[in-house]
């Protein structure tokens, strides 16, 4: 193991970080928006909303981010149309094209999160606010979403770092991000053990700050579960 590789490599793919920090950030912002509405449509009473979200879910949820990410950046430049559209200014590059992937694919897993909690809220808690007076948006922001919430945050969370982990395909269509860099140095000094481990921690250290934060916001939105001083 070359230790001087690995010490020359840690501020190279520390450089990637800010690019795979906003792949994920944004990703997963656009994706909870798409994931609330495509939850919202499967609990419509409406059939064809709720079927149009169920096979949204099932085929991104069934199908690999890799394949979806090769779709859309090398797929839908080989229509003349799309190449035409106002489109084509973001899915030309491929910056967009892997937040778009991610985004599309995070809300797929995200909405069925969201509906689980949702669902989980007792319906007797909504009674009684409706019995209160409460409206229908109130009874939904003062009950459901809360609850939802601290239902599904748990869950949300791995999704928060397996996006985290899923962006690293993104090196597959040209962008820097710390996977991406990773292979360069790669192809440079043919040191694949040794690039991969610093690459591996950072994603590591990337994923043990997402996790103790994730614990702090459960800590924060569960104040009946803690144990008394």
């Amino acid at each position: 193991m070359n230790l001087s590789i690995m010490w020359d490599a840690v501020p190279k793919l520390l450089a990637g970080v800010p690019v795979t920090l906003q792949l994920v950030s944004l990703a997963l912002l656009f994706g909870f928006v798409l994931a609330a509405v495509i939850a919202l449509m499967r609990l419509s009473g409406s059939r064809i909303a709720s079927s149009f979200a169920a096979t949204y879910v099932f085929v991104f949820r069934g199908t690999p981010l890799l394949v979806q990410i090769f779709l859309i950046y090398y797929g839908l430049g080989q229509f003349p149309e799309v190449r035409s559209s106002i489109f084509w200014v973001i899915l030309r590059e491929p910056y967009w094209c892997g937040i778009l992937a991610l985004t599309l694919n995070t809300a797929a897993y995200s909405s069925e999160m969201i509906r689980g909690g949702i669902q989980s809220v007792p319906p007797g808690q909504i009674e009684a606010a409706r019995a209160c007076g409460y409206s229908r948006f109130l009874v939904f922001r003062r009950i459901v979403a809360p609850i939802a919430m601290r239902q599904a945050l748990p869950a949300y969370g791995n999704e928060v770092i397996l996006m985290v982990k899923a962006s690293s395909l993104a090196s597959t269509i040209t962008l820097l991000e710390i996977t991406g860099i990773a292979r360069r140095i790669i192809s440079q000094t043919f040191a694949v053990f040794e690039v991969f481990i610093v690459a591996g921690a950072i994603y590591l250290v990337i994923n043990f700050l997402i996790t103790r934060l994730i614990r702090y916001a459960e800590w924060r939105l569960t104040p009946y579960l803690r144990r008394p001083a």
